[in-house]
Parts: structure tokens; C-alpha cells; sequence
């Protein structure tokens, strides 16, 4: 439904909200904004992500947050829905989806299982 949603409406964002450090290791979605909603190490709320995020998307265009499996992206839109964003989204699946039975991501759902655009550092 996000991927959808961003190529029917062109002013749409996708922000992706985790840290550096997934970005790096775990990969990235194609043409994502990233701005961290917690930075690595300690898991700190980024005290700027609201001025980073009015920086690239204006309050009037519908934004879409995904982190790993829809928790952060969950506050990263309320966050915005509060500050004015009108159309702000949680993508619930995240990137690498929930965990499986045997506690494994990236094989019950998620952006990168349903095939999705995507790279990897």
C-alpha cells in the first residue's frame, strides 16, 4: 500500500527513520529521505528531526515514515501529525517486517520481503 501511495502521488515522501547505522549495514529503500528519529548508539530522540523533516517536506505534502517493523515510524507520525503535517502515515510492516518463529526479520513481511526497491551499502 505505501509504495502505492508514493508512485500515485508525486508529492509524497518516504522518510526513513532509522539510525546510521541501519542504513549502512541492514540497507536503505529507494529514494527514502533519512533522517534518524533515534540516534545510534544510546537511542536518543534526535531533538532536530522535526526542523530536518520541515527541511524536506513541506507540512502540506503527505509524508510516510518506515523504520524496521513500525514502532518508530509509529511516533516519528504522530510527531509530525502534531507539529502540522497533515498526511502523515506509519508504514506498519517496516523494513525488515516482524520477526518470524524463529525470531528471524525479512521473511513474514516488511518493505525488502515484499520486494520493494532497495539497496544495500
Amino acid at each position: 500500500e505505501a509504495a502505492a501511495f508514493l508512485n500515485a502521488n508525486p508529492d509524497a515522501k518516504l522518510v526513513d527513520v532509522r539510525t546510521r547505522a541501519e542504513w549502512t549495514y541492514v540497507g536503505r529503500p529507494a529514494n527514502a529521505v533519512e533522517i534518524e528519529w533515534q540516534t545510534f548508539p544510546d537511542m536518543t530522540v534526535n531533538p532536530q528531526f522535526l526542523d530536518e523533516l520541515a527541511r524536506v517536506v513541506p507540512k502540506s505534502n503527505p509524508v510516510l515514515f518506515i523504520c524496521r517493523s513500525g514502532a518508530r515510524s509509529h511516533h516519528a507520525a504522530t510527531a509530525a501529525c502534531e507539529a502540522g503535517w497533515g498526511a502523515a502515515f506509519n508504514v506498519l510492516e517496516g523494513f525488515e517486517g516482524d520477526l518470524d518463529d524463529k525470531q528471524k526479520r525479512n521473511r513474514v513481511n516488511g518493505w525488502r520481503f515484499r520486494g520493494l526497491p532497495w539497496s544495500q551499502s
